[in-house]
């Protein structure tokens, strides 16, 4: 008998850990939900696999490919709870941290008490080693291994759980720095060694410092974390592979994850974006703006002709993460472009000294949770709101299997209302809109912000909280359409069973475009391809299944960002500088909107090597007969703007509704892990997908 082979996707989120398990070849998907267990993660998410086998009757030995994703990394040093961390680097680059490099952005720019972020590493535990190498990687100047020994002693003293190394130019000729981590595993046993050249060798030493320093801060945590939930899927009987998301939107294995965690940072968000991207082309939406709001944050993305926009400017640690370069820590690594605010279901209530309501970034996250759990919370969050609003089923929370108390809610609010002088119901209200806002914020970063009009996109909602918000905050730039897919609670755990296996490597050369080095180039790109080839090799990856992309990141002259242009593969000629050049002047002015005439500098040239993997397939399904009342559960109240008032609005059903139904706003779609607010003058349309396109009717 033919046995079914299963995927499994996992997300780790700041409340739930979501889990999609899909038939390989059957099109069918089963999914489960759990209150995420912060104090040991991989128990919340063995919890969740189990309810999702049972649900298809399957066994542990049928899955054949585990993909993770997890907000772990980010919860370190958004708590900064991370390793002790020693930092080993060039004599003379010992203050780069204390000196720092932080735009202050938004209302802090007139906050003369700002502070800002702490550096991960502090001066007592930094080692300035004598050595030099130069930008071209000759050795100026060998390490001075007596006083390198010296130095590694005396950091012994402090007890490190992790050292970063960094040193200047490393990324020309990495030996020094490969030199120091053989002393440092030598004088420092069992100490967590971060090395920049082999984390991303790429110049700008600032970035790079910080990039290799949040590996080692989050790297003892994240490594043990993968094996020991790799020790505990092979307890339950789990014998296929496991990946965990990368930041870029590929994925890579728990071992080389182990070996650079800081590729893992932003692996939940990412794991969104490329859910949405995949669901889009099955839409025939190119341009999506995605939308995922969980328990703790919101997340925007913006995916352009299909495919998500991608930035090595990241910064992680603020309260918006963003490619715009801002508060927080930078990271080097390619992540996916989107902007995070600290908006979810979780994210408390609060009034500020001049008497304001405000709403996050603090969050009540899985423990206690919102009011209404009936954890122990006592703080009003956005889910309270949602609940008195009418917009969430007390009886229908996560299908029924999850009881919350719409009395907490009230009570925990109270003290608000009293407060500011009103009733909880506009309190309530207003949470719900000061959320829209600051959700809004976000898609303002990837849009508006960049030059780019929302207007021409739709936006794909998702996440427990996100169709609830969804319809207002697309309102608030005139998007005209909105898409809800089928299970939008866990549609980022779906996303990680749509990625392929990626590695992405880098090497820095600055040379003029009209007098590049042909051949140097060439050497270049064979050699960061095989490395890239080899990668996928240890992985099981097949040559057939491997794809190869080329990247120059060139920049005008003389300024001193720069933009990543693809080339094709090939041999690299005159005509490819050519294509380089053209296609960043093109992409120059579709971004800015001018085409400067000025002479072009390549500054990084870049390689992703990707192995193509297996994925399930999602059915179309026929038209049905158009009648929703079909789906219709009932009737229940809920609050909605345009009345400034309850109103009585229909309840659906999602499961129960088909291809070619249309439900008429004010309505509520309910399913086990979401709920849809089709508000008044809008229509929901179910396509061939069961996706929800919501649009003003």
């Amino acid at each position: 008998m033919q046995t079914d082979r299963y995927f499994v996707g996992v997300d780790i989120g700041g409340t739930f850990t979501d889990v999609v398990l899909a038939e390989a070849t059957g099109h069918r998907l089963y999914t489960a939900k759990t209150l995420t267990t912060p104090d040991s993660p991989g128990r919340g998410v063995i919890t969740a696999i189990g309810e999702a086998l049972a649900r298809a009757r399957a066994k542990p030995a049928d899955v054949e490919r585990v993909v993770h994703a997890t907000t772990l990394a980010t919860n370190l040093i958004l708590e900064h709870k991370g390793s002790r961390v020693a930092y080993i680097t060039t004599a003379g680059f010992g203050d780069l941290f204390q000196i720092g490099k932080e735009r202050v952005v938004g209302a802090d720019r007139y906050n003369v008490l700002f502070d800002k972020s702490p550096p991960l590493v502090s001066r007592r535990l930094t080692l300035e080693v004598e050595e030099r190498i130069n930008r071209a990687g000759e050795v100026i100047k060998p390490i001075n291994e007596r006083a390198a020994v010296e130095g590694l002693r005396r950091l012994g003293r402090e007890h490190p759980e992790a050292v970063a190394i960094c040193f200047l130019h490393s990324y020309a000729n990495s030996a020094h720095e490969r030199q120091i981590a053989e002393m440092a595993r030598e004088h420092l046993p069992g100490v967590y060694v971060a090395l920049s050249s082999e984390i991303w060798p790429e110049f700008r030493e600032f970035e790079r410092a910080s990039t290799t320093v949040i590996s080692a801060y989050v790297g003892p945590t994240i490594s043990t974390y993968v094996r020991a939930l790799e020790a505990d899927l092979r307890k339950i009987g789990i014998a296929g592979s496991f990946d965990v998301m990368q930041s870029s939107g590929g994925v890579m294995s728990a071992a080389a994850v182990a070996r650079k965690p800081v590729y893992s940072i932003e692996s939940g968000p990412a794991a969104g974006v490329i859910a949405a991207a995949y669901l889009g082309q099955l839409c025939g939406r190119s341009n999506i703006i995605s939308f995922d709001m969980g328990g703790t944050t919101a997340k925007a993305g913006l995916i352009r002709h299909g495919k998500p926009g991608m930035t090595h400017d990241f910064r992680v640690g603020s309260h918006l993460s963003s490619g715009m370069r801002a508060g927080g820590y930078p990271i080097k690594t390619p992540v996916i472009d989107l902007a995070e605010v600290g908006a979810g279901g979780g994210s408390i209530a609060w009034v500020d000294a001049g008497g304001a309501l405000q709403v996050g970034p603090m969050s009540a996250g899985a423990t206690p949770g919102p009011a209404c759990y009936g954890f122990g919370g006592e703080q009003p969050t956005v889910t309270d709101a949602n609940l008195i609003l009418g917009y969430l089923d007390p009886d229908y929370f996560l299908g029924g299997q999850m009881p919350i108390y719409p009395e907490r809610s009230l009570a925990a609010i109270a003290p608000l209302a009293k407060r500011l002088g009103l009733d909880p119901v506009a309190v309530a209200r207003g949470i719900y809109e000061i959320a829209n806002t600051h959700m809004g914020s976000a898609v303002r970063v990837v849009t508006i912000q960049r030059g780019i009009d929302p207007r021409e996109f739709a936006v794909m909602a998702f996440g427990g909280a996100g169709p609830v918000h969804a319809a207002k905050v697309a309102e608030e730039f005139e998007i005209p359409n909105v898409i809800v897919p089928l299970s939008p609670g866990v549609a980022s755990a779906m996303g990680l069973l749509v990625s392929d296996v990626a590695e992405d490597y880098v090497s820095t050369l600055l040379m003029d475009s009209a007098s590049a080095d042909v051949e140097r180039i060439r050497r270049m790109f064979d050699d960061l391809e095989a490395r890239g080839r080899g990668a996928l090799r240890a992985q099981g990856v097949a040559d057939s299944q491997m794809v190869i992309q080329r990247f120059i990141d060139v920049r005008f002259k003389h300024q001193s960002h720069e933009l990543a242009v693809p080339i094709p593969n090939g041999l690299v000629n005159d005509a490819t500088i050519s294509a380089a050049e053209s296609g960043f002047r093109t992409l120059y002015n579709e971004m800015y909107g001018v085409l400067p005439n000025d002479p072009c500098q390549f500054v990084n040239f870049r390689v992703r090597a990707s192995g193509i993997v297996p994925k399930p397939e999602l059915s179309r399904l026929a038209r049905g007969d158009g009648d929703c009342r079909r789906a219709l559960k009932g009737t229940r109240r809920a609050y909605f703007g345009e009345a400034q008032d309850f109103v009585e609005t229909r309840v659906y059903d999602r499961p129960r509704l088909l291809p070619a139904d249309t439900v008429a706003g004010p309505a509520i779609i309910e399913e086990p892990d979401s709920s849809t607010v089709c508000p008044p003058g809008y229509v929901a349309r179910v396509d061939e997908y069961l996706n929800l396109h919501l649009a003003k009717a």
